[in-house]
């Protein structure tokens, strides 16, 4: 197990500084970052005055240089300043990452819940009315888009019935699962975590199908243990590897910014912040600083998965 997580973890290091080389090189690919700083001003600027803003850029040495710079400033969790708002590209991802958080989390639950509950359900009870109602589910769940499935929530549910908030954060006052801060977020949840939880619960059954097929679950029955212990202990543990990997990859998907669900629930998370201010107003700064969170949440979770292989899969484990 040891060799293996050790394995893993380097193939994710080199992940890692590979990305850091191509995030950097399409950053520079970008427009001058002095034409950004100075933006739309009408003051007649030096030649000193622009090599001091290259200075201050760090944009006035060579490319491996600034390469170099810039990793050891990320290295002490420097990310530089943002051109547009001149604040630290650190403090504006703290600022707007805890909304993603909090969305990215309850779309989560949201889709693991239903999607192995009704995967489970599906393949127990296949052939009847609760697998046709699942594989129905699913089928709708992964073929809307999000703006569409998100606009009409809000036309039925917040609109007609009255029943949910269009949208925005609300009154932040209070105990955070208090029931008028709480019901800002189960459209956006469950918007979010439809379509996920539609591949986890197809993930799930077809897992489940194949397993409980097989000649030890047969066995199993054979020698007369319940069926409980059989769909729970014998079948969903050695079923869950699938449905586990897209769980994880999906929640680490979800922290990096579900774009499309904020911009419908006018929710300020990370992904609006990566779109609006760092791709519209090239902001290069800020652009590295989010694609790089975004690729250390991505191998993070994937480190995960590979640690929840070996609890889950004996054959990882003692390899």
């Amino acid at each position: 197990m040891a060799r293996f997580l050790i394995r893993r973890a380097f193939s994710i290091l080199i992940s890692i500084i590979g990305a850091t080389i191509i995030i950097f090189t399409l950053t520079r690919f970008g427009p001058d970052p002095v034409d950004l700083y100075l933006g739309d001003t009408q003051v007649e600027v030096t030649e000193e005055y622009i090599d001091m803003i290259r200075a201050y850029l760090g944009v006035d040495k060579s490319l491996p240089e600034q390469y170099g710079l810039w990793v050891w400033h990320i290295i002490q969790f420097d990310m530089g300043e943002s051109i547009g708002t001149r604040r630290p590209v650190s403090e504006l991802i703290r600022t707007h990452i805890g909304t993603t958080l909090k969305l990215a989390m309850g779309a989560w639950i949201f889709a693991v819940v239903v999607g192995l509950s009704m995967g489970v359900l599906s393949a127990v009870k296949r052939a009847t009315f609760w697998d046709y109602v699942g594989r129905g589910m699913a089928l709708v769940g992964q073929a809307t888009p999000q703006f569409w499935t998100g606009v009409m929530a809000i036309l039925i549910f917040a609109v007609w019935l009255g029943w949910f908030p269009a949208g925005t954060l609300g009154a932040q006052e209070g105990f955070p699962l208090a029931w008028h801060n709480l019901r800002h977020w189960i459209l956006p949840c469950i918007v979010l975590g439809w379509p996920a939880s539609a591949g986890i619960m197809r993930l799930t059954r077809s897992s489940m199908l194949e397993t409980l097929d097989s000649e030890y679950i047969k066995l199993a029955r054979a020698k007369g243990v319940g069926n409980m212990t059989i769909i729970w202990k014998h079948g969903l543990r050695n079923a869950v590897i699938p449905p586990l990997t897209s769980a994880l990859v999906l929640l680490a998907d979800y922290m990096n910014g579900a774009l499309v669900v904020e911009i419908i629930f006018s929710l300020p998370g990370i992904g609006t912040v990566a779109l609006n201010q760092a791709v519209y107003d090239n902001d290069w700064p800020l652009l590295a600083g989010t694609v790089l969170v975004f690729i250390g949440i991505y191998v993070s979770f994937a480190f995960i998965a590979d640690i929840a292989y070996a609890i889950i899969d004996p054959r990882i484990r003692y390899s």
